[in-house]
C-alpha cells in the first residue's frame, strides 16, 4: 500500500482532444500512471475528454469519464465520486490549468480533495511569469533580461540598459503579430510603435534578444525527501528561436563540454528543488555557443513532450515514477522495471545516439506558411536510435514518410547555388535538406553556421554525409567492402547505395550478404549494459554484436506493425488499435512483436509487446526484423496507411498476413476490381472514372456532370480530395495533384448530396457483426474525420439499417475480408449508395468500441486467428443499439497554422476529436461542443450569417429559429436581403471590401458570439470568406462552415440546458 494512508481514491485528469501543442505523448504518460496508482491497490477516477486513446479505455481505470474537459463538469464528478486526491500533473497544460481553476475557486478545499505531486504556489512559481523570475532572481539562476512597457519611449529606455537586438512581443495578439527583433534603433520604434498598436491592452513586451544561443534541455525527477536526478539531457539542432515541438532534438546532448553539462545540470537540480517539485519536471536553458553565459528559458511543473522522448530514449518509465512519487515513495524505493535490479534514483547512461524530427503537417496543407517560429506547428514526431548521429538521422528522414530516403530534396536539385545560400536564411522545415543540399554545393560549414547558428559539429555531421554519398556515387557500380561497411553504418538504406552506385536494391543487398554486412540489433538498456535488461527493446546497427537472442520460446511470434509518426488523417485511434490487438495475442498465447517509431505512444512503451524493435516502417528496415525475428504471421490491418501499404511487400518476403490478405486490400483500392464486386453483389455507387491527364478529368466531368468529387487513390484521411463545380476548379486541383508524382491513376465521381452513414464491422468468412451505424451530421462532402458523428442514427428507418448490414457483408465476402471492414455510405433519394470501403481498422474504433462495449479489436483479432464470431459471445449482424446518445464532435488547431482556409471539405483537417453522452441527443450534442470548445450562442447574443447562395433558403429557417431564441442577427448585403424577404429580423453589416466599419472590425471588436459562413468554392485566398474565417481564428469567434452544423447548433439551443447534464461513467455500459 501506498506510504501515505490518506489517499485511497485518486482522481486522474487526462490532456482532452490532440491539439498541436499537447498530443499523444499525455494519453502514454497517462495510461503509465494509471496503471502504476491501480498496482498500489487505489480506486482510479480518469477523467478525459477523448475517445480515442488507450487512456480512456474500461481497462484503464475503476471510473472512466469521457466528458468535457471544463471547470463544472469535473466539479460534478467530484461530487459524485468524492475522490480524497486529484493527481493534475499528467494531463499537460489542460490538466493543469483545471486543477489551479478548481484550487483558486476554492472546490478542492470545500470538498476535501488534495493536490498531489504539485500544489498551487509550485504551480504558479513556474506558470506565473512574474512570479517565476522573482524565483529564479532568488536562487541565481540568470533568466533572459525583460519588461512590460506601455509606450514607445520606455522601450527605448529600457533597451539602453539591455542592449540591442531586442524581441519585441505584443500583449494578447496571436501568433506574434505585430512583434518581432530588432537590430538598430530605428526598427525598434518601428516595431514597438506597431506592436503597441496591434495589441488590444496597448503593452508590449521587450526582452533580451537571444536568437542562435543553443537550446538545451534537461528531464529531472525529485521526491518528497529531496533526493534529485537527471533522467535526460536532451540538445536541440536548432538553435533558440524555434519552438522545442518543431526543432530536431539529439539525446543526450552532443556538442557541450563537461564543465557546461555540470553547470546546467546543477541549474536544474537547483530550480526542482526551490520550486519544491515532486515528480517529473522539464528545464530549459539557452547556452551561448562561445562562452559560459547561460539563462533559464522556461520550467514546466509537469510530464511534458520532452518527457516522453526521454523516457522512450533512456528507457525510464517517467510517469510511472512521478505517479508513485505522488503517493509517497521516495526514488531509492521504486524499483526501476526496465532493469528489474536497479532503482529509480540510478541516472540512466546511453550508450547511442537518439534523434527526434517532428512531423510538419505541410504535405497537407500547401498553403499555409511552412516558416517555423515561437508557435509549434508539428502534429507529430519519430524518434530513431543508432551508435552515431548520422545513423540515428538518416533512419529518422526515413521513418518520417515524406517520400525521401535520404538528406535529398528533389526540388532543390534545380535551383543555382546563390538560391540555396538564401534559402538557408529561410527557416522552415525543409531546412536540413537545404543545409546537405548546400554542402554539396560546396559552401563551407563555417558559413552555414554562421547564417543558421547551427553547431559545426552537427554540420560535420551532414558533411559526413554528404561525403559517403560522393565515395559512393565514385564507385560507379560495385562499392568495395568497406565502402559498404561505412555506408550502412551511417544507415543508408540499401535503395539510396543502389539509386547512388547505380544498382538494384536487391543486388546491393546480395553484395552486402555476401561481403558479410548484416544488421544486428542491440538493447536499450538504461545503463549502457552495467547491468542486464530484462525488457526486449532493440535498435539495429551494423557493428557485430547481435543482442536480439532467440528465447526459443515455443510460442508463435506475431509481427504487428505500428502506425508510425501523428499526422492529420492518421492520428492516435491506430496506435489504440495496434496495442489492443498486442493485448489479445499475448492473452492468446503468442509472442508479440511490435515495429513502431513513434516515441509519443502507449505502442512504443516498454512494457507492451513481448519485443519492441524501434525502426523506421520501410519494407527494408522491417525486412531485416523479419530476417532475425522469422515471423509466423504478421498483422497489417491496425497500423493505418502506412501498415497496410507495406502487405504486399510483406507477402513477398513469405511472411504470411494475418487476416485480409495484400490482394483484398488492392481490390478495395483499384476502381475497376472494385466496381466489379459492386455490379456482382448490386450495390449502386456514384458513378465514376478513372484518369490520369487534366483532360482527360475534364471529359469525365462533363461525362458525369457538375459537381463532381476529384481524388487521387490510395489516400488517407481525403488527401488532395476536392469537389468541383467548374471547369477551372478541375485545371487547378489537377495542378495541385501532379505536384508530387503519381503512379497511381486519380478518381472523378459524380458527387451526390446526401446523409453520410459509417459502419465499422467484423467478418469471419461467413457472419459479421456490427457494432453500430454511425450517422453524420454535415453531409456528404465533408470528411469523415471532420463531420459531427452520432450513434445510434437519428433518421434511419429498419428498411436502410438491413440494407446496410447486407451490403457491408456482401462486399466483405467477395473483397475475402478476414477482420475488420470499415465502410461509408450515402442515404440518397431513399437508397443506399457505397461510397468507399477499407478492409482495416478505421479511426472510429476507439469510439464505437467504447459506446457500444464490443471489444472489437479483439474479436476481429480472435476471427484473424480462425474463430467464428457465433462462438465469441457478441453475436452476428446488427448489435443492439443502446439507450444513450454518443456524438463525436472533431477539434481543430488552427490557430497554430496561419494561411490555412477552415471551411470544411472532403480533405481532412482537425487534429483530435472529444465525445458527449447523454440520455437525449441535443444533450450529447451541447457536452460534445463543450468538449470541443464552441460556444452555443445564449440570448441577446450576436451572430453574423453569411452564406453562399445555394444554402441562402436553408438558412431562413435557422435564423428564424435563433431569432426565436433571442439572438441577433447581423448578416452581409445578399444573406440580409434573403432574410430580411422572409420577415426576419436581421441588421446588414458591410462587406471585407466595403467602407469601415465593415464585417472584419466587428469580429476584431469581441462582440460577435458565432459566425455563420459556408464557403463558396475553390482554393482563393483573396476570397471574402477566407479572410472571415481567418480573422474568427485570430480572435477566437466560434465560426461554423457547413449548414448542418448551424443546424445543430440551433438543435442544442432549443433543446438542451447546461444545467441538465449529468456525468456518465463509461465502464458502467
Amino acid at each position: 500500500m501506498p506510504l501515505r494512508k490518506d489517499i485511497h481514491k485518486v482522481m486522474v485528469l487526462g490532456s482532452g482532444p490532440i491539439v498541436i501543442g499537447q498530443a499523444a505523448e499525455f494519453d502514454y504518460a497517462g495510461t503509465q500512471a494509471c496503471r502504476a496508482l491501480r498496482e498500489e491497490g487505489l480506486e482510479v477516477v480518469l477523467v478525459n475528454s477523448n475517445p480515442a486513446t488507450i487512456m480512456t479505455d474500461k481497462a484503464m481505470a475503476d471510473k472512466v469519464y469521457i466528458e468535457p474537459m471544463t471547470v463544472e463538469a469535473v466539479q460534478e464528478i467530484i461530487k459524485k465520486e468524492h475522490p480524497d486526491s486529484l493527481l493534475p500533473n499528467l494531463g499537460g497544460q489542460t490538466g493543469l490549468n483545471l486543477a489551479m481553476e478548481l484550487c483558486e475557486n476554492g472546490f478542492l478545499d470545500k470538498m476535501g480533495v488534495k493536490l498531489l505531486g504539485a500544489n498551487p504556489t509550485t504551480i504558479a512559481k513556474a506558470e506565473d511569469r512574474q512570479m517565476f523570475k522573482d524565483t529564479m532572481e532568488k536562487i541565481g539562476e540568470p533568466i533572459i533580461a525583460s519588461k512590460v512597457v506601455h509606450s514607445v519611449e520606455d522601450a527605448v529606455d529600457f533597451t539602453r540598459e539591455i542592449g540591442l537586438p531586442v524581441i519585441i512581443r505584443p500583449a494578447y495578439t496571436l501568433g506574434g503579430t505585430g512583434g518581432g527583433i530588432a537590430y538598430t534603433w530605428e526598427q525598434l520604434r518601428e516595431i514597438a510603435a506597431s506592436g503597441i498598436m496591434y495589441s488590444r491592452v496597448d503593452e508590449i513586451l521587450v526582452e533580451k534578444c537571444i536568437a542562435g544561443w543553443k537550446e538545451i534541455e534537461y528531464e529531472v525527477m525529485r521526491d518528497h525527501k529531496g533526493n534529485v536526478i537527471t533522467v535526460c539531457n536532451m540538445e536541440n539542432l536548432d538553435p533558440v528561436g524555434i519552438h522545442t515541438g518543431d526543432s530536431v532534438v539529439v539525446a543526450p546532448s552532443q556538442t557541450l563540454t563537461d564543465h557546461e553539462y555540470q553547470m546546467l545540470r546543477t541549474a536544474a537540480l537547483d530550480i526542482i528543488t526551490e520550486l519544491g517539485i515532486e515528480g517529473g519536471c522539464n528545464c530549459q536553458f539557452a547556452l551561448k555557443p562561445d562562452s559560459y553565459d547561460y539563462a533559464v528559458i522556461e520550467v514546466n511543473p509537469r510530464v511534458s513532450r520532452s518527457s516522453a522522448l526521454a523516457s522512450k530514449a533512456t528507457g525510464y518509465p517517467i510517469a510511472k515514477v512521478a505517479a508513485k512519487i505522488a503517493l509517497g515513495y521516495t526514488l531509492d524505493e521504486i524499483p526501476n522495471a526496465v532493469t528489474g535490479k536497479t532503482t529509480a534514483c540510478f541516472e540512466p547512461t546511453l550508450d547511442y545516439c537518439v534523434l527526434k524530427i517532428p512531423r510538419l503537417p505541410f504535405d497537407k496543407f500547401t498553403t499555409a506558411s511552412r516558416t517555423l517560429g515561437t508557435q509549434m506547428k508539428a502534429t507529430g514526431e519519430v524518434m530513431a536510435i543508432a551508435n552515431s548521429f548520422e545513423g540515428a538521422l538518416m533512419k529518422a528522414i526515413r521513418s518520417l514518410e515524406l517520400n525521401v530516403r535520404a538528406l535529398k530534396l528533389d526540388k532543390l536539385k534545380g535551383l543555382y547555388t546563390d538560391e540555396i545560400e538564401d534559402l538557408l536564411v529561410q527557416v522552415t522545415d525543409e531546412r536540413l535538406f537545404v543545409v546537405a543540399e548546400a554542402l554539396r554545393r560546396g559552401i563551407s560549414p563555417q558559413k552555414i553556421n554562421h547564417i543558421t547558428k547551427m553547431d559545426l559539429w552537427f554540420l560535420d555531421g551532414f558533411k559526413r554525409i554528404i561525403d559517403m554519398e560522393n565515395e559512393l556515387e565514385r564507385c560507379k557500380g560495385v562499392p568495395s567492402a568497406d565502402t559498404l561497411k561505412r555506408a550502412k553504418e551511417m544507415c543508408f538504406a540499401d535503395s539510396y547505395i543502389g539509386t547512388l552506385c547505380d544498382m538494384k536494391q536487391s543486388e546491393v543487398k546480395a553484395l552486402r550478404e555476401k561481403y558479410g554486412i548484416i544488421p544486428s540489433f542491440k538493447m536499450v538498456d538504461t545503463c549502457a549494459a552495467e547491468f542486464d535488461a530484462e525488457t526486449p527493446y532493440y535498435y539495429s546497427t551494423y557493428d557485430g554484436e547481435n543482442e536480439a537472442i532467440d528465447t526459443g520460446s515455443d510460442r508463435k511470434k506475431v509481427l504487428v506493425l505500428g502506425s508510425g509518426p501523428i499526422r492529420i488523417g492518421q492520428g492516435i485511434e491506430f496506435d489504440y488499435c495496434s496495442v489492443h490487438s498486442v493485448w489479445a495475442f499475448k492473452r492468446l498465447g503468442y509472442e508479440t512483436i511490435i515495429v513502431n517509431n513513434n516515441p509519443e505512444t502507449v505502442s512504443t512503451d516498454f512494457d507492451v509487446a513481448d519485443k519492441l524493435y524501434f525502426e523506421p516502417l520501410t519494407a527494408e528496415d522491417v525486412q531485416n526484423i523479419v530476417e532475425q525475428e522469422k515471423p509466423w504471421g504478421a498483422v497489417v490491418q491496425f497500423g493505418g496507411q502506412t501498415a497496410i501499404k507495406l502487405a504486399k511487400a510483406l507477402t513477398d518476403m513469405g511472411v504470411q498476413i494475418l487476416g485480409t490478405s495484400s490482394d483484398g486490400v488492392d481490390a478495395a483500392e483499384d476502381r475497376e476490381r472494385f466496381d466489379e464486386i459492386l455490379q456482382k453483389c448490386g450495390i449502386p455507387r456514384a458513378k465514376g472514372r478513372t484518369i490520369f491527364t487534366t483532360q482527360e478529368a475534364l471529359d469525365a466531368a462533363h461525362e458525369l456532370g457538375y459537381p463532381v468529387l476529384v481524388r487521387p487513390s490510395y489516400v488517407l484521411g481525403g488527401q488532395g480530395m476536392e469537389i468541383a463545380y467548374t471547369d477551372r476548379n478541375i485545371e487547378d486541383f489537377m495542378r495541385i495533384i501532379n505536384m508530387t508524382v503519381q503512379e497511381h491513376p486519380i478518381l472523378i465521381d459524380k458527387y451526390l448530396m446526401g446523409r453520410e452513414l459509417e459502419v465499422d464491422g467484423v467478418f469471419d468468412g461467413e457472419d459479421i457483426l456490427i457494432p453500430g451505424i454511425m450517422e453524420h451530421v454535415e453531409r456528404a462532402g465533408v470528411h469523415s474525420g471532420d463531420s459531427i458523428a452520432v450513434y445510434p442514427p437519428i433518421n434511419l428507418e429498419e428498411k436502410h439499417r438491413q440494407l446496410i448490414l447486407k451490403h457491408t457483408k456482401n462486399m466483405a465476402q467477395h473483397l475475402g475480408v478476414i477482420g475488420l471492414i470499415n465502410a461509408q455510405y450515402i442515404l440518397y433519394n431513399d437508397d443506399i449508395y457505397v461510397i468507399e470501403v477499407n478492409p482495416r481498422s478505421s479511426r472510429t474504433i476507439p469510439y464505437i468500441s467504447k459506446v457500444t462495449g464490443v471489444p472489437i479489436i479483439d474479436l476481429a483479432t480472435k476471427v484473424m486467428l480462425g474463430q467464428k464470431l457465433k462462438d465469441l459471445g457478441y453475436g452476428t449482424g446488427l448489435y443492439p443499439e443502446a439507450k444513450y446518445y454518443a456524438v463525436k464532435a472533431p477539434v481543430f488547431s488552427f490557430e497554430k497554422l496561419t494561411d490555412v482556409d477552415t471551411g470544411l471539405g472532403p480533405e481532412m483537417k482537425s487534429t483530435g476529436e472529444v465525445l458527449g453522452l447523454a440520455e437525449t441527443y441535443p444533450q450529447a450534442l451541447l457536452k460534445a461542443f463543450k468538449g470541443a470548445g464552441l460556444k452555443v450562442p445564449k440570448r441577446g447574443s450576436r451572430v453574423i450569417v453569411t452564406v453562399k447562395d445555394e444554402d441562402k433558403a436553408e438558412m431562413v429557417g435557422i435564423a428564424r429559429g435563433f431569432e426565436e431564441m433571442g439572438i441577433e442577427i447581423y448578416a452581409t448585403s445578399g444573406t440580409c436581403d434573403a432574410l430580411t424577404a422572409a420577415g426576419i429580423e436581421c441588421h446588414r453589416v458591410n462587406r471585407v471590401s466595403q467602407a469601415h466599419p465593415n464585417i472584419l472590425d466587428m469580429i476584431a471588436s469581441g462582440t460577435v458570439d458565432m459566425i455563420i459562413n459556408t464557403p463558396t468554392k475553390g482554393r482563393k485566398h483573396d476570397s471574402d470568406g477566407f479572410k472571415i474565417r481567418r480573422s474568427a481564428v485570430e480572435h477566437s469567434v466560434s465560426c461554423v462552415t457547413a449548414i448542418d452544423t448551424a443546424r445543430a447548433v440551433l438543435t442544442v439551443r432549443e433543446q438542451s440546458r447546461s444545467v441538465d447534464l449529468k456525468p456518465i461513467d463509461i465502464t458502467k455500459i
